[in-house]
């Protein structure tokens, strides 16, 4: 699911160093013994300390990063796009742009349910899901790499529809729920077929949420065997919290966690994946734009809330919207290793904030302030103009 930007990566050698705190975005390894990253032609080509990297310049520019952590960009594995930079549900332009200003670099659709007219006949609602692939492929808002292109489910569809959307660049289903199919006997063979062709799944979980969605209960989801268990803290409405540690149990798929769920079924959910030994299934995302708006610091609010009140670590939970969502997902980025896209985000713990430090600040409830994002290794914001100011910021040396 790699999407390369029309503009393409940064060129040339970047060394980032002074990093206080290098989060990894692995769970195993949350926290790394390095001060310095070595950036060449928008992907991370080494990590280490500061001496033994700055042999390796000539550099096309250095960021001195005054003492603050960085940790990958931050994925949103659920949101719904339509086009551009526009989203109808709010009326709301630039969206995009402000998450981007959160720390989220990376969103992956969960369909593309609120376009306007959406075609729900077999033959429109491959158009549609082409089409914003192709969109959303030639074109980044504001960097922001948006995998999008994720087909509703609608009776009638065959295993041959499913082959055709792949060969044509599609790589993800639309919530299961949100279309004519909400029988978990149907899903499960659709769910086979887009398996079988390389296409992820997702199940809508809970009470309904938008129209023509339905309730999907826990019983169904169990019978689909999606991919990834969608929002199962519900999007809005959740299911009974024993049903939702009973899939949590139950299935092996992902447990996707969202901001615009129930927030006590939300800690609920992660302490059942962490009791089970599981969290490495669980990922993030905000199932935004929605009802209840747009959410640009979405991300960084659930990781704050799971630390805080769910006792995840700091670092732990940061790696529930990186790595974990970046493995899942089948992304380059999300993970702080030589090779992967250089995606990073630039934070420190909030002026005046209780924490001691960056993750205490967010163990104590606060979320980070951020200093600036970058996106193949290219700087597409500086100080955040939606987090509390960041007590240190990094500084661009250099070209």
């Amino acid at each position: 699911m790699a999407l390369e930007a029309a503009t393409g990566p940064a060129k040339g050698r970047t060394l980032v160093r002074n990093i206080g705190l290098l989060l990894s975005g692995d769970l195993a390894q949350p926290v790394l013994a390095a001060d310095a990253i070595l950036i060449e032609d928008g992907r991370i080509a080494a990590i280490g300390r500061a001496a033994e990297l700055k042999d390796r310049g000539p550099f096309t520019g250095e960021i001195d990063a005054h003492g603050c952590a960085v940790s990958p960009g931050l994925v949103d594995s659920h949101v719904h796009p339509v086009v551009g930079d526009w989203t109808p549900r709010q009326n709301q332009i630039g969206w995009v742009e402000s998450f981007l200003n959160g720390g989220v670099t990376t969103m992956v659709s969960a369909g593309e349910v609120h376009s306007p007219g959406r075609p729900r006949d077999i033959t429109g609602l491959k158009a549609h899901a082409i089409f914003a692939q192709r969109s959303f492929f030639n074109l980044r808002p504001a960097g922001v790499k948006v995998l999008a292109g994720a087909p509703v489910l609608e009776k009638g569809m065959v295993e041959s529809d499913f082959a055709e959307l792949a060969a044509a660049g599609v790589s993800l289903l639309g919530e299961i729920g949100l279309g004519s199919v909400k029988a978990g006997y149907e899903a499960r063979e659709m769910v086979a077929w887009a398996r079988k062709h390389g296409i992820q799944s997702t199940i809508h979980t809970g009470g309904p949420s938008v129209p023509g969605s339905g309730y999907i209960d826990k019983d169904t989801v169990l019978e689909a065997d999606a991919d990834i268990i969608g929002h199962i803290n519900g999007g809005h409405t959740s299911l009974p919290e024993g049903h939702v540690c009973e899939l949590c149990e139950r299935s092996s798929r992902a447990i996707e966690i969202v901001h615009n769920g129930n927030e006590r079924v939300a800690i609920a959910a992660v302490q059942a994946a962490r009791d089970l030994k599981q969290l490495h299934r669980v990922i993030l995302g905000t199932d935004s734009p929605a009802g209840s708006g747009v959410q640009p610091l979405g991300i960084l609010r659930l990781i704050s809330l799971l630390s805080s009140l769910g006792g995840i670590p700091a670092a732990q939970a940061i790696a529930l919207a990186t790595g974990n969502t970046a493995r899942i997902r089948n992304l380059d980025a999300g993970l702080i290793e030589a090779g992967r896209a250089a995606d990073l985000v630039f934070l420190d713990r909030a002026q005046h904030t209780a924490g001691r430090d960056l993750l205490q600040s967010i163990e104590l409830g606060d979320i980070p302030g951020i200093g600036g994002v970058m996106i193949d290794g290219a700087m597409r914001c500086f100080r955040s103009r939606n987090t509390p100011p960041a007590e240190r910021v990094p500084e661009v040396l250099g070209h």
